[in-house]
């Protein structure tokens, strides 16, 4: 009986995929990369994206891209509050700096999140 759940690798993402379900995981979480990259322009996307991270969550358990999705679902959130901060204190002008800021930590967290999947790495060492 062949098990669905793949083990941690540390070599480049050409030599880590060997089972379909791996394949798949890793085509999933580069396309939620795409995703939240799209959603500077088509804000809905990012949406899409948290939602297919928690519906595939458990998918993922015990391998590296268990990182990668928490790396994921954390960018979301917290962007969302420094979002929702800097909105509530554009008035005071300091709101800007705010929202200015939180766009580039995301593209900073995806654009490192999908150069440590490219590379089979995880994003967390433990």
């Amino acid at each position: 009986m062949q098990s669905n759940k793949f083990t941690k690798v540390k070599t480049s993402m050409k030599n880590i995929a060997t089972t379909e379900n791996e394949k798949s995981a890793i085509t999933l979480t580069t396309v939620i990369y795409a995703l939240y990259a799209a959603s500077y322009f088509v804000g809905i996307t990012a949406i899409i994206a948290i939602v297919m991270n928690y519906v595939k969550k458990d998918d993922v358990v015990g391998t590296f891209l268990e990182s990668h999705f928490r790396w994921q679902i954390r960018t979301f959130w917290f962007g969302v509050l420094w979002g929702v901060l800097g909105t509530i204190t554009m008035v005071f002008i300091i709101g800007w700096f705010v929202l200015v800021a939180d766009g580039i930590w995301i593209i900073y967290r995806i654009v490192k999140g999908w150069l440590r999947l490219n590379d089979g790495k995880p994003m967390y060492t433990v």
